[in-house]
């Protein structure tokens, strides 16, 4: 009787610890909601079936415990009882694949407006690059990376000239605009997670990930580092700042771009008998 008031204990712990827990998700500030109901759905699916297998454990442990004088009958086959774990089995594995694949179809469909903006990480610092007037980034490499260059922009390709550079932790984007957020490392891998908004992506070194979102309210958000990058890991934030159009204009105004960055200072003759 102890091993069924334990395994009854241990439904009732875990529904009572759901709803008194004091740890929830941070209020979403991005158009994924979808991922949230894809959790919850699972949560639920997973919960109700882990709540009925250990209930029914106590029941066979109860039902079935040892008497003196009576024998078990063994039945190693049932085909209705077979049948019925087979189609229960089934439709609950469809409810959980089938609103994850919907959600994985939106995730990596970035609609056609999407701005492209580049996150580049190196521990333990973000860098951003945002298109200029003509709304397209310039190519990179990272074998051009250096003091001078710290993305990598190719100083031949006309597109990147005006390109913004954010050597900053700081990231500002517009509310309401889709985004599309191009990943890159230049050392070992990392992930740019911001929790409101929920979707995020590994940084490779290498080669380039994507994945895309639209801010739908203002405000200041965090950005984390969601891989284990090393002995700083922790230490590896930023900030992604929402602003309405009006401030967005402001900030980026305030902004240099390549062609600003790449110009060598002009030294004067005064400077140099000094």
């Amino acid at each position: 009787m102890a091993i069924v008031l334990v395994l009854v204990l241990v439904v009732v712990g875990s529904v009572l610890f759901h709803v008194v827990s004091p740890w929830w998700w941070t209020p979403i500030a991005s158009n994924w909601d979808y991922i949230d109901h894809t959790l919850v759905i699972t949560f639920w699916i997973t919960g109700v079936v882990f709540a009925a297998v250990v209930l029914f454990m106590a029941y066979c442990v109860f039902r079935f415990r040892h008497k003196e004088g009576v024998k078990a009958h063994y039945e190693p086959e049932s085909k209705k009882l077979e049948t019925w774990l087979t189609v229960v089995t089934a439709i609950g594995v469809a409810a959980m694949l089938a609103p994850g694949l919907y959600v994985w179809a939106k995730f990596v469909t970035v609609p056609d407006d999407a701005t492209d903006v580049e996150v580049v990480a190196q521990q333990w610092q973000w860098s951003f690059r945002l298109p200029g007037a003509d709304g397209k980034l310039g190519t990179s490499d990272s074998r051009l990376i250096g003091g001078d260059n710290p993305l990598g922009v190719k100083p031949d390709d006309p597109n990147g000239q005006d390109d913004v550079i954010v050597e900053a932790a700081d990231l500002h984007l517009p509310v309401g605009k889709p985004v599309k957020m191009l990943l890159r490392s230049i050392d070992v891998l990392h992930d740019f997670y911001v929790p409101e908004f929920r979707a995020k992506m590994d940084m490779v070194p290498g080669s380039v990930t994507y994945f895309w979102f639209t801010p739908t309210r203002t405000g200041t958000f965090e950005v984390l580092c969601a891989e284990l990058c090393g002995t700083g890991h922790g230490f590896m934030r930023g900030i992604v700042m929402i602003d309405t159009a009006e401030e967005y204009q402001a900030w980026l105004q305030e902004q240099s771009t390549f062609a600003q960055l790449s110009v060598p200072e002009q030294v004067g003759l005064a400077d140099i008998e000094q």
